[in-house]
C-alpha cells in the first residue's frame, strides 16, 4: 500500500480555538481537517509544514510543540501525519485551496465530521488546550 507522510498544523488562537479547513475537492470533498500537506524529499516535518502553511493559507505559523504522529489506513494508502500545535506570527488566513473554514471552540471541535485520520487526535488536543487555556 502506498504510504504518505503529512505535516498537520493544529493552530489554536487567544480565546483557546482551533482552526479547521474543509476539503473542497475529492473522496473526502466536504470533510473537516487540520491545515498542512504532503512532506518533501529533503524536508523535515515542520518545515514541510511550515511551507504548506505558507502555501495554502498565506500565514506563518510559530510551532509550539509536537503533539502526535497518526497512522491511518485509507483505503487507496496509508497516512501518516505528524501533527504540531502552531499560532499565527504572520497571515491573515486567505484560503488558496480549502471550500470553507472555522474556528472551533472546544465544545464545537465535535460539530463538523472530521477526515478520519485528524478525527483520533481531537481528544489530545481539547487536553492540551484545556491545559493552556
Amino acid at each position: 500500500m502506498k504510504q504518505i507522510q503529512v505535516s498537520a498544523a493544529i493552530i489554536h488562537d487567544n480565546q483557546g480555538r482551533i482552526f479547521a479547513t474543509q476539503r473542497g475537492y475529492g473522496e473526502w470533498k466536504d470533510y473537516w481537517e487540520f491545515p498542512g500537506g504532503k512532506i518533501e524529499a529533503g524536508e523535515t516535518p515542520e518545515d514541510a509544514l511550515r511551507r504548506e502553511i505558507k502555501e495554502e493559507l498565506e500565514t506563518e505559523v510559530e510551532i509550539e510543540k509536537f503533539v502526535d504522529t497518526i497512522e491511518w489506513d485509507y483505503s487507496h494508502f496509508h497516512l501518516i501525519m505528524h501533527c504540531y500545535l502552531c499560532h499565527i506570527i504572520k497571515g491573515n488566513l486567505i484560503l488558496k485551496e480549502h471550500e470553507a473554514a472555522r474556528w472551533l471552540s472546544l465544545t464545537e471541535l465535535d460539530d463538523v465530521t472530521w477526515l478520519p485520520a485528524d478525527k483520533t487526535i481531537l481528544g489530545e488536543i481539547k487536553n492540551i488546550l484545556s491545559l493552556i487555556h
